[in-house]
């Protein structure tokens, strides 16, 4: 199984892209995960649909919201005017909201409703949040509404469908699980232990009472929900008692969204409450840096808990992030450097080293590592100082800590403690002034990196360039059948039927949903299916290729196709393959380095 980790992981990265080093196919339900739609939020966005509102959904939202738009075609004028009036005056209310942020608490009202068919509001008390009071009379509108559309009829339909939609997400529900846990060294905790005081008549005709302790132990669960008719780009965050919910559109790559935050909320919360001694000894200091930045924006919770838990969760995401991606830098840059020192002993043997050129190839390898990882450093620092300003106060405190245990392979929630203790108070009062020129960087990268992709879109006229582009962001949201689909279509068009350069780059994309597909494969025989699929796809690349193909293709074609014989244990084959992606030459962006340090890999092991 690690052979085959390994492997998989090699392949994603000789695509090009930063490849998380979990297994897709991992099982999360241990780690108190879940994938499932929830009947109640699929009741009451859909009665939101029929008064009104009208957020942007993701292409597969806009197809169910035609088909629900049909089934309650017969709502009456009278309840449809009522509903209507009700988001008209809650939006009347909120001018400043968009239709995304007005959903939020109708989505937090649905958590509190009894389960389908009910659906009955909790009795108004101080103990409901404000927000969720000011949308709960809209419960009644949403069971006449459930009634009237004669949904009891039609939501196991939709629960299906959604379901279909949950099921594409496990692949990068599984990373965003595995690679944050792999990160903290840590497991969630799946319980909690609660200790109820309970009092009793000692016996008949006493006034004296016996107090009792009982242990009572509550599960805890996260669940991913998925949700057609959820804004595109928008995640809801619900937590109700023990249980977190993430309420997602379709097509969402957990891994790299806001869910990351709402798991680590999960994760943190009861480490945060382990330590609530450490946070009371500094609530002074907590509570001079909440009262400055309230000075600035006075919607920020002045609850100096609440301050801990956002600033550690902020700090956790963001340093695993950069730590990751830092990891693999430096993992690629280490090749690179292998393999010029390989070449150079080819060149000394052949009489045409020459010192000082290798020593800049190998300076240029290092400038381009330090400069990609200041980038990184930049990018935290943007991710960290928004926090800040959010009312994260000690966000910048943990991050430091973390960045100095990330190596250690302790767990990390371990130590929370300690890391409140040494809160220094003083020295986070300055933190964004201290991180201004990194943040001032970071933020005109992000913005040079928009404009680059506005350029390379204007300057696209291929149509088959559009049309890969098109599913590459199916490859990107993990819908591999649909990119499949599309792609094995593309080929029996007439211009890539008649253009082996297109092909060749039909086939290449092919190879890649293949081997994706193959990571995410929860059986061997599946995983061994799409394995001999990307072989044949990588094949046909380089039977395909010209003297005008793209010479990087064919490089990280030859690679791919080395793996799956290695993978096969093929290895003398392999290292054939490895040598032809070698004598194609150290082409940008093609897979030279990787070629060399796996060939001399397996030849050492023989």
């Amino acid at each position: 199984m690690k052979r085959a980790l390994i492997f998989i992981l090699l392949l994603v990265l000789s695509a090009g892209v930063f490849a998380q080093t979990q297994p897709r196919g991992l099982d999360f339900t241990e780690f108190g995960v879940r994938i499932e739609p929830d009947k109640r939020v699929i009741v009451v966005l859909a009665a939101l649909e029929a008064a009104g509102i009208n957020t942007p959904l993701t292409e597969k939202g806009d197809e169910f919201r035609r088909k629900l738009n049909a089934d309650i075609a017969g709502i009456s004028p009278a309840l449809k005017t009522r509903m209507s009036t009700f988001v008209a005056q809650y939006k009347k209310r909120n001018a400043r909201s968009t239709d995304s942020e007005i959903i939020a608490p109708f989505v937090q009202m649905a958590y509190a409703l009894d389960p389908v068919p009910d659906l009955t509001e909790p009795s108004r008390s101080t103990d409901l949040p404000g927000e969720l009071l000011d949308v709960l009379d809209f419960a009644p509108l949403v069971r006449d509404f459930f009634r009237e559309v004669k949904m009891s009829q039609k939501i196991d339909d939709y629960y299906k469908e959604y379901q279909k939609i949950g099921d594409a997400m496990r692949p990068s529900t599984a990373v965003m699980v595995g690679t944050l846990l792999d990160y903290l060294n840590t497991r969630p905790e799946l319980s909690y232990v609660e200790r109820v005081k309970n009092t009793a008549q000692a016996a008949k005709g006493t006034k004296r009472k016996i107090e009792a302790t009982e242990r009572r132990e509550r599960d805890r669960r996260f669940f991913v929900v998925p949700e057609l008719l959820a804004p595109k780009g928008t995640i809801n965050f619900v937590n109700v008692g023990d249980d977190y919910y993430a309420i997602v559109p379709p097509g969402t790559d957990l891994s790299t969204s806001e869910a990351r935050r709402a798991f680590l909320q999960f994760v943190l919360d009861p480490v945060v409450l382990d330590n609530t001694e450490q946070i009371f000894a500094q609530r002074p200091a907590i509570k001079t840096l909440l009262d400055a930045r309230r000075k600035i924006n006075p919607s920020i919770s002045p609850d100096f808990v609440l301050a801990i838990s956002r600033s550690l969760v902020a700090a956790v995401d963001a340093r695993q992030v950069e730590y990751e991606r830092s990891r693999i830098a430096n993992l690629q840059a280490r090749q690179a450097i292998a393999a010029i020192e390989v070449e150079d002993e080819k060149l000394k043997k052949e009489g045409k080293f020459v010192q000082t050129e290798r020593d800049a190839l190998k300076k240029a390898v290092v400038a381009k590592l330090n400069e990609f990882t200041r980038q990184l450093s930049d990018e935290t620092a943007v991710l960290l100082s928004d926090a800040y300003e959010s009312g994260a106060v000690l966000v910048f405190h943990f991050a430091d800590k973390l960045k100095g245990m990330e190596d250690s392979g302790f767990d990390i929630t371990e130590s929370v403690g300690n890391m409140i203790a040494s809160l220094d108070a003083a020295k986070e009062t300055d933190r964004i002034a201290e991180f201004s020129e990194a943040r001032a960087r970071g933020i005109a990268e992000r913005e040079r990196r928009k404009l680059s992709i506005a350029d390379q879109a204007n300057v696209i006229e291929n149509p088959l360039t559009k049309r890969l582009l098109e599913i590459e962001t199916e490859i990107k949201s993990k819908n591999y059948d649909v990119a499949r689909i599309s792609l094995k279509n593309l080929l029996k068009t007439e211009p890539v039927e008649n253009d082996p350069n297109e092909k060749v780059r039909v086939f290449y994309s092919l190879g890649r949903v293949e081997s994706l597909s193959a990571e995410a494969a929860n059986n061997p025989e599946d995983r061994n299916n799409h394995l001999v699929a990307a072989q044949q796809a990588y094949s046909n690349v380089i039977k395909f290729k010209t003297d005008t193909t793209d010479k990087a293709l064919i490089s990280l074609a030859y690679v791919a196709l080395a793996r799956i014989y290695e993978f096969s244990d093929q290895s003398e084959y392999a290292v054939k393959v490895y040598e032809a992606a070698i004598n194609v030459g150290d082409i940008p962006g093609g897979a030279y380095a990787q070629a060399v340090a796996a060939r001399e890999r397996l030849l050492k092991d023989q």
